[in-house]
């Protein structure tokens, strides 16, 4: 619920999405720019994922939204939306992908993160080789 998105963003030091399409899709936008999040330093969005049953499940939705609102949740765009509301870093996906892509993206930034202890700056890095 939209509640529980925002406790869970707003009591975290760190936030990792992963999930299918675009990650503003899954909360309101309206409510997002109303938030303070100064206390989440780094964001992960490992989204655009496609399927088959997501592809027709955001067409539905969209259906109901302007063409502005729709541009929001480009990956770009979610990116200056996340840092107004207080988000220090964010790591997303630029481009849709796989299921496979995005598992491979995620054990990377975990060894790299957790296990390495590399900075952010050097993990995205590591991502681009």
């Amino acid at each position: 619920s939209q509640a529980e998105w925002e406790q869970l963003l707003t009591n975290c030091s760190a936030f990792l999405f992963y999930g299918m399409e675009r990650f503003m899709s899954h909360i309101l936008l309206n409510r997002l720019v109303a938030m303070n999040i100064p206390k989440c330093h780094l964001m992960i969005l490992l989204d655009l994922v496609r399927s088959k049953q997501s592809h027709q499940r955001i067409a539905n939705s969209d259906i109901h939204k302007s063409c502005l609102h729709i541009a929001l949740e480009r990956p770009t765009e979610s990116a200056m939306l996340l840092s107004l509301t207080g988000v220090r870093s964010i790591i997303a996906n630029q481009w849709y992908t796989t299921l496979q892509e995005n598992a491979e993206r995620l054990e990377i930034l975990s060894e790299n993160l957790l296990s390495i202890a590399r900075t952010t700056g050097q993990t995205v890095h590591s991502l681009q080789k």
